[in-house]
């Protein structure tokens, strides 16, 4: 009998909720990253690199890294895999550097 993972776990998760991504509804569930809900929702870049505006996102997923940098309700250079996505929240593309002037 084949059994999903969140029956294995035994997970039990509240209501969905939506986040938006450069103005887009994008959904979330209580307990996620703003990487993980990003991923679930096919969106795997979210950042440009300051040199060459090389795309990014998620790498190591555990914040050692800087990949996944990502302005959070106008605070630019958080760490996506670290915040944990709450109702409402609104995420835009960061460009570079991530200073205000600069996110899209």
């Amino acid at each position: 009998m084949a059994r999903s993972p969140r029956e294995l776990a035994g997970a039990r998760p509240g209501p969905a909720f939506e986040i938006t991504v450069d103005g887009r509804a994008v959904p979330a569930l209580p307990g996620q990253s703003v990487a993980a809900a990003l991923w679930g929702a096919g969106i795997l870049t979210w950042r440009t690199t300051r040199v060459g505006a090389r795309p990014r996102g998620a790498f190591c997923g555990i914040g050692q890294c800087y990949d996944c940098l990502a302005t959070v309700n106008g605070v630019p250079n958080r760490r996506a895999c670290l915040v944990p996505a709450a109702p409402g929240d609104a995420i835009t593309t960061q460009e570079g550097e991530g200073h205000a002037g600069c996110a899209v």
